[in-house]
């Protein structure tokens, strides 16, 4: 069985598990997505979830944002991690989207790839959750387990993501990473895969090759 039609058999398995295919980050403004998967660097959702509850009150607007008092930035944001230069990150982030964009996120990876702090996994996110385009989100779930099932061969971010572009149809790319990002927390999770209670083992090279049952 070619990767295609390997790949095609996962997404529906996964459809059956994890109906409800999204984000695990919290936001309400388009700019927010972008700016709480800047702070899940390194950092969980659930933690950016909380700080985020705080820091979109105390600056409601990118204007907000883009007038912070750095030092105030930093302390908000310093509970995920790497914090000034994700605090420099977003604040930098605001002034161009206000200068540059009109206030508005862009909605093409050669203009989000522009913005301060954001790379690939964020622009992929951006277009799938706010403009509802292909979007193939490479965190380390999806990584991981589609390395473990054989559909790509790298670690790297980029590379991951142009191997599975060639094998999960557009249409279905954004809703197979959020559910790899499910799997991954739920079933095969790092270090410990639970291959008994997989619903992808079939399909897994890990599991062949170790021999998991």
């Amino acid at each position: 069985m070619n990767l295609k039609k390997r790949a095609l058999i996962a997404i529906e398995k996964l459809k059956e598990i994890y109906p409800d295919a999204m984000c695990s980050l919290d936001y309400v403004k388009d700019y927010e997505l972008m700016f709480s998967t800047r702070l899940a660097a390194q950092c969980t959702d659930a933690r950016v979830n909380i700080v985020t509850q705080t820091l979109y009150k105390v600056y409601p607007t990118l204007e907000a944002f883009a007038a912070a008092d750095i030092t105030e930035l930093e302390n908000h944001v310093r509970p995920t991690g790497f914090f000034r230069m994700k605090a420099r990150d977003l604040k930098a982030a605001a002034q161009m989207l206000l200068d540059n964009y009109g206030g508005k996120v862009p909605d093409t990876m050669e203009e989000l790839l522009k913005i301060p702090g954001v790379g690939r996994k964020t622009a992929n996110l951006v277009l799938g959750d706010v403009f509802e385009k292909p979007s193939y989100v490479c965190d380390t779930h999806c990584i991981r387990i589609t390395n473990l099932l054989g559909f790509t061969t790298s670690k790297d971010p980029a590379k991951v993501e142009m191997q599975l572009r060639e094998i999960i149809p557009p249409e279905e790319s954004g809703n197979f990473c959020h559910r790899m990002v499910l799997h991954g927390r739920t079933v095969c999770i790092a270090r410990r895969p639970d291959c008994k209670n997989c619903v992808l083992c079939e399909l897994c090279d890990y599991r062949k090759k170790e021999g998991k049952s």
